[in-house]
């Protein structure tokens, strides 16, 4: 495993089919990730999702969706240059992974991975990895805390 990839794993009091919905449904992803989002859970599909969307400097991130194997598996590349598409070599790939553990929680587990492939100084994916190890361990604290107040994946 490389020393520049992210894994987290949450444990989550909700059903598979409800997380699955929570982390890939643009409504339902804006109540725990980012503050709009553009996507679609289909192998190919396009989109954005916008961070601090209330400021001067709103930050959009494009992605680009790998895999959507409902409820198991989502995946997207992200963070790649605005006018490129995404590849290998200029964004990073996440993965989540659900396992339904009984009727009622599931095991989401977080992996962000490919950052030695990017064209970025050591230095520069140091910074990388120490922020979005921060970001998802906030993301993920905040997903769980949806569930525990009674989210129930409706919009």
């Amino acid at each position: 495993m490389s020393t520049y990839t992210i894994e987290r794993d949450i444990e989550i009091e909700a059903p598979i089919d409800v997380v699955w919905r929570t982390i890939t449904e643009p409504e339902l992803i804006r109540t725990w990730f980012s503050d709009t989002a553009d996507v679609e859970a289909r192998p190919g599909a396009v989109g954005s999702l916008t961070f601090r969307a209330d400021t001067d400097t709103p930050n959009v991130v494009n992605i680009t969706v790998v895999a959507a194997d409902r409820p198991h598996r989502f995946s997207y590349r992200w963070v790649y240059p605005p006018g490129e598409l995404a590849a290998e070599a200029n964004s990073t790939l996440v993965t989540f992974t659900l396992v339904a553990d009984g009727d009622e929680r599931t095991r989401l587990r977080v992996v962000e991975s490919g950052l030695d492939q990017m064209d970025l100084t050591d230095d520069e994916k140091q910074k990388f990895l120490e922020q979005h190890r921060h970001g998802w361990q906030v993301q993920g604290d905040r997903l769980r805390a949806l569930f525990a107040s009674g989210h129930s994946s409706s919009p």
